[in-house]
């Protein structure tokens, strides 16, 4: 082999490396906006609490194939009339009895999510399920969630729960006007 044939070899070998590496960078950034499209802050709340994008992405790819996986169904219109009705009932008794309308609140959004068709894992899987279709309020229910753990130690103020009722009717909201899952289902 001549020194011009393998110039060229390591000049094309250079060159693939190069295109390869590209179209990896491309298809990465590719895969983090259609993520962060996706998730939108839950996005940012993930990379922030697993300590990385890679990690990050990972995490919310592996929600996605496994909420891809069920059966979410949007409600009838009899069911979602109960519901709103059972929530009104709630938000009433909160004057009265705020500690009891919360845990009801908190009750009611997980049989929603139930009749959706949401498994009713641990709290931590729950939520992670929810982001998926519902990426813009799972923050709300995270910190709805948050209150109810500082009520039940007995450290909620009466403004505190007040506020844990209007981020679980945020949820309560989109859970129950979502007709079709955000996700893909096929």
């Amino acid at each position: 082999m001549t020194l011009g044939i393998i110039i060229i070899i390591v000049v094309a070998a250079i060159a693939v490396a190069v295109l390869g590496y590209l179209l990896y960078a491309v298809n990465q950034k590719k895969h983090t906006g259609e993520l962060k499209g996706r998730f939108g802050p839950e996005y940012d709340r993930t990379v922030e609490a697993s300590g990385g994008r890679k990690e990050a992405e990972q995490d919310l790819a592996a929600r996605q194939e496994r909420v891809e996986k069920f059966d979410i169904r949007p409600l009838g219109e009899t069911q979602r009339q109960d519901y709103v009705e059972r929530w009104r009932v709630i938000q009433v008794r909160f004057v009265d009895d705020p500690v009891a309308s919360l845990r009801d609140a908190d009750a009611l959004v997980g049989d929603v999510m139930t009749a959706r068709g949401y498994p009713m894992a641990t709290w931590d899987q729950r939520a992670a399920d929810v982001s998926v279709d519902h990426p813009e309020v799972v923050a709300n229910y995270r910190a709805g969630h948050e209150t109810s753990q500082a009520m039940e130690a007995g450290t909620a103020t009466t403004e505190q729960l007040r506020q844990a009722m209007v981020h679980y009717r945020k949820l309560f909201e989109d859970l129950l006007l979502a007709p079709e899952p955000v996700g893909a289902r096929r």
